[in-house]
Parts: C-alpha cells; structure tokens; sequence
C-alpha cells in the first residue's frame, strides 16, 4: 500500500536551515533602528551593546553579561578570569565542537578529553573522574545540542575538587535545567550568536555571563584591550569587542525568542513521533528542557541514509563526525584514542536532520516521509 505524500512539489528542496523566516519577522522593526544606529555611528560597543546585554542578563537570570565578538572569544576570556593557564589541565568532552579544546589551548593549558553520557551526549562525570589529575584546574560542561548537561552532577563533581565550571551552552540559550536557564550554574556561562545559532546575530557575535561582579568586570577589560582607562593596559588583552548591529539584531530576536523556541519544540515533537518504531535512534530529552537547537538522530547506515535524503533534494548536517581525540591538531596529546567508545560511536552515527523556525508541516513531513520510505516502512 502507498502511503499519501506530503504537499511539497517534487523539485522543492528542504534545506538543513533556512534563516530567512526570521528576518522577514523582524525586519521591519530592525531597519529603522539600524537607521538610528548608523546615525549614532554606535558599530563598536555603544548603548546597543549594552542594551542588549541588560535584557539578555535579565531572560538568563545572571547578574551580569558581558558581549563579545564570538562564542570562542567568551570561552578564552572565561578560562582567563577564572585563573586557568600555563600547565594547567581543562576538563572537555570529546562529543564537542573543537573551539571548547581551543579555549584551554589558548591559555596554555591542557585540554584533558572525556567520553560523554549515552543519552545526554553532554560529559560524562564518571568518566572524568576517571580522568582528574592535580593539575585539572576548570571543567567545561557543553549543552550539546541544545540539551542541558547534568550540572547538579558537574556542580558536586566540581566543589568536590575544587574546580571552576565554565559551561559551554553555545547551543543552549534558553535552555533551562530545575527551572533555571543554562549558563548561570558555573562560574562563568559561554553563549555564540553565530548566525545559526538558535539565537543567532547577522553576523560572529558570544556572550560571557556570571554573577560573580570581579569576574564580569576583568572580562570587560579583557575584551577591549586590557584597558583600565584609555590607552592605559593593564595585561594582555584581546580585541574581542561585540559590534553594535549585531547586539541590535539579537535584541529583536531576543523578543520573539520563546516563541520560535515553542516552534522548535513542536517540531521537534513532530520527529519523535513520526520516526518512532523505525531502526533509528532518536534523542532523548533526559536534563531539563530542551530548546533544539540541532535533531540528531543515530544509525549505522549514517551515510547511506544521508545520501538518500540528498537525493530526494533534503539538507543535513554532521555534528560532529571526526571527535576531538581524532583530530590531526590533538595528535601531540598523549591519551588513549580508544578509550572514548560513545564519542566515536556518536561520530560514526550522527546525522542533523532539519529544524529551523518556519519550516513548514509539509517539509516536516517530507523529511520523515523520506526517512520511512528508506526504512521500507509506510507512514
């Protein structure tokens, strides 16, 4: 029996994201600001920035955010201000995007990689206990995906040895665990803005949040030069300073934020559903809520399916296929490359299967109607 296709055309294809939805909703609010801003010459810094970093402040419960001009760039100041560097060791998952490792690296310390948990794929505390040593000085847990991490877990892990936490919730803003969003557990939370990004900017674009008032204000320096006043340079500082259109457009979205959240969740839903019972592993909602920034699912015909999506003009994406201790760049590192079995089977298997605000229910249920005709199964 043939199962009833979905409206969509034969030639429309379904890309992996589409960013276009999204402006079209803010765009005839952001151009006449952007009119202002132009006019004020407000592009470095300025009252957009710090607008912006007020009512981000506000939505994530943090008593101070700090723009900057990536998610990396948040990361490296973090690790800066919570006293980590020359020979001392980071805590990281190897289910990651490279730039957590790169922030260790760039204070000159050693990124000390962890399996992750099977149903989270965010660290996995039991392994890195497994992995501390004296000179472990910071854990840097990553909501991967969107999905909180066990911070109640990494908190106690963390006081017990007397480590800073800097979460990596890059992929997570507005993501909450025990009615709390992400980013406000460690010492210091890392946010990107890349354009992508569930809250993304037009642009590069991070934030550094913390409650901790010293730390917020060395970061601010940091970001611009080490200034304590004009051209006066306290350390070494970085060029890192978040640019006013960017901070501009992330306020409009900021605005509509829970919203296009609800909308992925739905969407998110939608998959569960309608790709359950089939040979696939689907992910799991296991720490908090989830804000989806990516639908990864698992199989061991990763590649084979992916290419059978292309060919029925469907977008994905790989997150991420080669794990960090796989990487050419940490081959100098002396660790046991087969000691991350979930990581690599992570690698292996995952495949991003599209979700972005404004998908349509017919694209929805292309992509499933794709999946399950790869399968043999009917809708």
């Amino acid at each position: 029996m043939t199962a009833c296709r979905p409206a969509v055309a034969a030639n429309e294809k379904i890309p992996f994201v589409d960013l276009s939805p999204q402006w079209r909703q803010i765009a005839a609010d952001v151009m006449p600001d952007l009119a202002k801003l132009f006019d004020a010459s407000a592009f470095t810094l300025g009252p957009w920035v710090e607008r912006f970093e007020k009512a981000a402040a506000d939505y994530l419960e943090v008593s101070h955010a700090v723009g900057v001009n990536s998610g990396t760039s948040a990361l490296h100041l973090s690790l800066i201000a919570a006293g980590v560097g020359q020979g001392d060791a980071v805590l990281v998952p190897a289910n990651t995007f490279v730039a957590t490792a790169w922030a260790a690296l760039y204070v000159g310390a050693t990124p000390i990689l962890c399996d992750v948990d099977g149903d989270s794929w965010a660290i996995s505390v039991a392994d890195a206990q497994r992995r501390l040593t004296h000179a472990v000085k910071a854990i840097m847990p990553v909501h991967l995906y969107g999905q909180p991490a066990a911070m109640d877990e990494v908190c106690s892990f963390a006081a017990r040895h007397d480590l800073a936490v800097i979460e990596d919730a890059a992929q997570a803003f507005g993501a909450r665990i025990d009615g709390r969003p992400v980013g406000g557990r460690g010492l210091c939370g890392c946010f990107s803005f890349y354009p992508a990004k569930n809250l993304g900017a037009v642009g590069e674009a991070g934030l550094v949040v913390t409650h901790d008032a010293e730390i917020a204000e060395r970061v601010r320096r940091l970001r611009h030069h080490a200034q304590i006043r004009r051209y006066i340079h306290q350390e070494l500082g970085f060029n890192y300073r978040m640019e006013g259109v960017q901070a501009l457009v992330l306020l409009h979205k900021l605005r509509r934020l829970d919203g296009w959240t609800e909308e992925r969740r739905q969407i998110a839903q939608r998959y569960l559903s309608g790709l359950a019972g089939l040979p696939l592993e689907l992910p799991k909602v296991v720490n908090g809520d989830h804000v989806w920034h990516l639908f990864v699912v698992h199989t061991p015909e990763r590649d084979r399916l992916q290419h059978h999506l292309s060919q029925r003009g469907i977008g994905t994406g790989l997150h991420y296929p080669v794990p960090l201790h796989r990487q050419p760049c940490f081959a100098r590192f002396d660790f046991d490359r087969n000691s991350f079995p979930i990581a690599d089977r992570n690698a292996q298997q995952c495949l991003s299967l599209p979700l972005f605000v404004g998908m349509t229910s017919a694209q929805i249920d292309a992509v499933m109607a794709a999946i399950r005709d790869y399968f043999g199964a009917s809708a």
